[in-house]
């Protein structure tokens, strides 16, 4: 299981102690540092069954920043995909890749469902 996440984000901390205290095993990636690609961002948004904006960080001030509230329903999917890949702060994170599901965010009860 792949966990992106970016160290500075109190969530991230969160879910990651999260993971050590129930023994979860996982790889971790800085999201930053090490953007998703396009193409993972397009294969974990066909595996996750959620809507593409799911992926978007949407409190954060990149995303304010560049005013993505209004932008973000007119452009296509591949569009909003190549966005995100461009860099990791716009992804929602703690980013959670497994073989079969793809979580975004930390919600501890969606956590235990699927990791446990």
């Amino acid at each position: 299981m792949l966990v992106l996440v970016y160290r500075k984000c109190s969530t991230c901390q969160k879910a990651l102690k999260w993971l050590e205290e129930h023994n979860v095993e996982f790889d971790e990636r800085p999201i930053v540092e090490e953007n998703p690609t396009y193409e993972e961002l397009k294969t974990w948004y066909a595996k996750s069954g959620m809507p593409l904006k799911k992926f978007f960080n949407t409190s954060g001030l990149l995303y304010k920043d560049m005013g993505l509230k209004d932008k973000l329903p007119t452009m296509s999917e591949d569009e909003q995909l190549k966005l995100l890949a461009t860099n990791g702060m716009l992804v929602k994170r703690p980013l959670v890749v497994g073989d079969d599901f793809v979580l975004t965010g930390f919600r501890e009860k969606e956590w235990e469902e699927k990791l446990r």
